[in-house]
């Protein structure tokens, strides 16, 4: 594989941070072209990036990768266009005409987005410029909108309900709805003639590769948002209530707060539960290290809160865990219950149940030769169901379907003239 460094000209990584259009990389000889935009996130998304683009780009696809995230060490037939950050991006004023014409000057089979903020954009270039357009519906963003601390609280069910009629419209005029799992999908699946897929996010194995044993710096591994809508601080107090029984436990804490305040929040809570020596923060960190940092730890835990968002969405730690070899400690809910209740790869406890916690924790670290044989349990699940090879093929159907029904109707419009 390519450095980016080598894949990417000089003076094009010279003008990354600038916003204006590219010279577009010459497509591979009959390839499929995809060009993905967003402006949400500074850091590559796992979802687009690793479980889509790079498998897409494996399997012949060019694909164009529109973000502010900085360029990755390698991406072969990935050409990045550096954006704005959002909030550069919105002082821009323009900013979506300016996006237009960046896309315009990045001809694409298949435009490809996830942010709900471009739903008027993609309206834009389906309806009139007649191209093939995909939403990633990858979270339930009406949920997240009559949740979101940003927006006034008198304003939330408003926002929430514009989310939810701009999803619905685009279910309608749009090729395709991309969802992150059938809970989020049943909202607009009848909605439309738009194909709908459900595409898990189940890890990509090239970046998950069997587990070596090692000496374990922790006992628990927590990934994610760090709140309490996350459960972050059910899992301190199940902590707390373990070393009050002395039982000590050390963990690790990765992810990110929802701003500086929210953190200084957490670090305070940490210090005042006298969990200053047992409890490491690290902020976030990129998917290309995140095997390494899960391994560190016994186990995994998930403990999300019994919030709409939570019970719609299947929470990707639980697979990362398993692919790194972990035993599961989980909130009961349907998304999580339906794949860790049978699987014999971890426990669930009632959400919000600090004392459950503490004990599901207690009997996995009591008993290290059953916590070992759900992280293997774990692994194979994912080696043999819950990785990312299917999904890969549902896109590649979805996108040969797609880009040969518009092939269908230029010949009969061709036939017609």
């Amino acid at each position: 594989m390519t450095t980016a460094a080598t894949h990417i000209p000089a003076y094009r990584r010279e003008r990354a941070s600038t916003f204006r259009p590219q010279e577009p990389c010459k497509p591979r000889h009959g390839s499929t072209s995809l060009c993905h935009i967003t402006t949400e996130h500074s850091q590559l998304k796992s979802r687009t990036f690793h479980r889509m683009c790079l498998p897409l780009a494996a399997k012949g696809f060019t694909i164009s990768y529109l973000s502010p995230a900085s360029l990755p060490p390698d991406a072969e037939h990935i050409e990045f266009v550096r954006l704005p950050e959002r909030r550069k991006f919105a002082r821009l004023g323009i900013g979506q005409l300016a996006l237009l014409r960046t896309l315009w000057n990045h001809p694409a089979d298949v435009y490809h987005f996830q942010d709900p903020q471009f739903l008027g954009l993609g309206l834009l270039l389906k309806l009139c410029f007649g191209k093939r357009v995909i939403y990633d519906a990858y979270e339930d963003f009406p949920s997240m909108a009559a949740s979101k601390a940003s927006i006034p609280s008198l304003l939330r069910p408003v926002f929430a309900k514009l989310v939810g009629l701009a999803e619905s419209m685009a279910a309608r005029c749009f090729d395709a709805i991309i969802t992150a799992d059938p809970f989020t999908l049943r909202r607009l699946a009848r909605i439309g003639h738009s194909r709908k897929v459900v595409f898990y996010n189940f890890p990509n194995l090239d970046f998950f590769p069997v587990p070596k044993e090692k000496p374990k710096a922790f006992d628990v591994v927590y990934r994610g948002g760090l709140s309490d809508r996350a459960g972050t601080f059910v899992l301190l107090d199940a902590l707390q209530r373990l070393a009050l029984a002395s039982q000590p436990v050390r963990l690790l804490l990765a992810g990110y707060s929802d701003n500086p305040t929210a953190e200084h929040q957490l670090r305070t809570q940490i210090n005042a539960m006298g969990l200053a020596s047992s409890v490491q923060v690290r902020g976030r960190v990129p998917h290309e290290e995140m095997a390494t940092l899960l391994a560190e730890a016994k186990l995994g835990v998930s403990p999300l809160q019994d919030t709409p968002k939570f019970r719609l969405n299947i929470p990707v730690k639980i697979f990362e865990y398993w692919a790194c070899g972990l035993p599961v400690v989980a909130s009961d809910l349907p998304p999580s219950r339906a794949f860790v209740r049978n699987s014999g790869a971890g426990l669930l406890f009632p959400p919000g149940d600090a004392t459950a916690l503490a004990r599901s924790i207690a009997t996995l670290l009591e008993n290290p030769k059953t916590a070992l044989q759900m992280g293997c349990r774990g692994r194979t699940l994912v080696e043999q169901r819950f990785n990312n090879t299917a999904e890969i093929r549902k896109l590649l159907s979805l996108f040969n379907t797609i880009t040969a029904k518009a092939a269908t109707a230029f010949e009969r419009e061709a036939q017609h003239a």
